[in-house]
């Protein structure tokens, strides 16, 4: 009986050394991701994803509001959520164009022209947005 209960306490100490090296190991690739993110990221790109990270807590903000307050205004609810989620594709499709580590795969297209086209259907995804209120 008591070789049993070594045995659980041996299993328990190798469980709990393998959680905390699961939790250093996350923490130290966590680290390792946000210094070479701050290294290796052009500024244009970090305001990119400070505007994605905002459009994202938006929608989660909308849906949130919604489960709350409810439905009634239904139309309106899927117009700013769908004005949200077609922000953020929009956002990332200029993200990915004007990544210098993608200037290969879009050789016809400059920053420039991908913000530009960003801009046309943002004002796009606006209008119909705001037309589908009533």
């Amino acid at each position: 009986m008591p070789r049993v209960r070594q045995q659980q306490q041996q299993q328990q100490q190798g469980y709990n050394n393998n959680n905390n090296n699961n939790k250093t190991s996350v923490a130290a690739a966590t680290k390792l991701f946000w210094t070479a993110y701050k290294k290796d990221t052009p500024k244009s790109l970090k305001l990119i994803d400070v505007y994605l990270v905002y459009i994202l807590f938006s929608g989660i903000a909308q849906f949130i509001y919604m489960i709350l307050a409810g439905t009634f205004p239904y139309n309106a609810f899927l117009a700013g959520f769908i004005s949200t989620v077609g922000s953020f594709v929009l956002a990332v499709n200029l993200r990915i164009q004007t990544n210098p580590k993608n200037a290969t795969k879009f050789k016809s297209i400059s920053p420039e022209r991908a913000f530009g086209d960003f801009v046309v259907c943002s004002l796009l995804l606006h209008f119909f947005s705001v037309h589908y209120l009533g």
